[in-house]
């Protein structure tokens, strides 16, 4: 590890979680350079939502770089963007009845929030934007300014003006309607929230700590947003593309975006990034906002394969249903056998957290874990929960396996603790 603590910036983050050098990967496994095994609850924070070097996709891409397809063209019309973009309509769009243009921004998802804010605000012709208290939203100065977690903006001196933050669904626990507590800010003239462009929200607050907005309370901010005339923006980066189940993560609410980032796993573990959005917020001037990488063809490629092999049946939802089960019993089972520790799981689809009252426990689980062959990130504004986030094609014996390490892992600590 000597060549990255001489060579790279101290800004590293996951190699310090998981201190080895990975050589190679497959399905939900990867290998370290002592060729020792790790089961993947990771996923790549969510961009590996078909696993590692899936045969599918990569054959996919490997024929396109055989025929000297197009790497590098800009925002120029090509033959894997043409093909990305009907797949896409075709099986993604139409049949759910949605009626969207789509912009490709430069190749990550901080990308697509920086260019949602923007068009919102030319459109609207207001520059405050609504947040969410927890909410991560990415770190160039846009969606930094929109992002709550301290430890990212505390103090990158940036501009934090025409952003207003407001509590997420249970901020405040069960009894207090959060939307009422938004309409009464909306309603006062004298509130000193200025009138807001839109409002961005995750329907599951992935890196904020799993934090699940049910279902009503995201149809009642879509009918707040209307009755204000606010447009609204679902960030749907990390727990899109099926991650929930559905391809959107707001299906089931029965909402209806007036923009959408997307961006993670579309690309099949390769960058691209896009938004969504109404027709009729189609107000740009051609030119007005783009970027080098704005449509990466190799991406283009293993999304439409993707979406061909995964999304023309229901196959894939009711897999993660049935994974989505196992999941959340067997979390349940581990907070069940430990209630010294006064563990609580939350999640929805193949995204759950499990959330230790001690700040400190998960990441010595996390660390365990690790050493045992799991690779599991921490969320939450202390670290304080366990984030499972595995491939969405793990299979059902690997994720117990998996989730048995994790049983075995609290379970030495607390033995180490006591022995001590």
């Amino acid at each position: 590890m000597r060549v990255f603590r001489d060579y790279e910036s101290k800004v590293r983050g996951y190699i310090r979680s998981f201190p080895t050098i990975f050589k190679k990967a497959k399905g939900s496994l990867l290998y370290d350079e002592q060729d020792k095994e790790y089961i993947d609850f990771f996923a790549g924070a969510g961009a590996l939502n078909y696993g590692h070097n899936n045969d599918i996709i990569n054959d996919a891409l490997v024929d396109y770089i055989k025929s000297d397809g197009i790497m590098h063209g800009l925002d120029l019309a090509t033959t894997a963007k043409k093909d990305f973009i009907l797949k896409f309509v075709d099986t993604i769009l139409q049949p759910r009845n949605m009626d969207y243009k789509i912009q490709f921004t430069g190749p990550t998802g901080t990308n697509a929030v920086e260019t949602a804010l923007k068009l919102v605000r030319i459109v609207k012709r207001r520059s405050n934007v609504v947040a969410f208290t927890n909410g991560f939203h990415g770190l160039t100065m846009g969606s930094l300014a929109i992002t709550g977690n301290a430890f990212y903006r505390d103090e990158a001196y940036i501009s934090r003006c025409n952003v207003f933050f407001m509590p997420y669904d249970k901020y405040f626990g069960d009894d207090v309607d959060t939307i009422n507590y938004f309409r009464k800010y909306l309603e006062d003239p004298s509130s000193g929230l200025d009138l807001p462009a839109a409002v961005i929200v995750e329907t599951v607050q992935a890196e904020g700590g799993v934090n699940v907005a049910s279902f009503e309370w995201l149809k009642e901010l879509e009918d707040l947003c209307r009755e204000f005339d606010i447009l609204l923006i679902v960030d749907d980066i990390q727990v899109g593309n099926g991650r929930t189940g559905k391809f959107f993560s707001f299906e089931d609410a029965n909402i209806y975006p007036d923009v959408i980032t997307v961006s993670k796993s579309i690309g099949c573990g390769l960058p691209l990034a896009f938004i969504l959005f109404k027709p009729e917020l189609d107000q740009w001037r051609p030119g007005e906002h783009t970027g080098t990488f704005r449509g990466n063809n190799l991406a283009f490629v293993a999304s439409t394969k993707a979406l061909d092999y995964y999304w023309t049946t229901d196959d894939l939802s009711l897999a993660v249903e049935n994974k989505s089960k196992m999941l959340h019993e067997r979390l349940v089972e581990i907070v069940d056998k430990y209630p010294q520790l006064e563990l609580a799981v939350r999640g929805r689809g193949m995204i759950y957290g499990l959330e230790c009252k001690d700040k400190n426990f998960a990441s010595l689980v996390s660390k365990k874990a690790f050493e045992k062959g799991l690779i599991i990130e921490l969320a939450g504004p202390n670290d304080e929960v366990l984030k499972f986030l595995p491939p969405l094609v793990i299979e059902n014996d690997l994720l117990m396996k998996g989730l048995d390490i994790i049983d075995e892992s609290i379970d030495e600590i607390l033995e180490g603790k006591n022995d001590s």
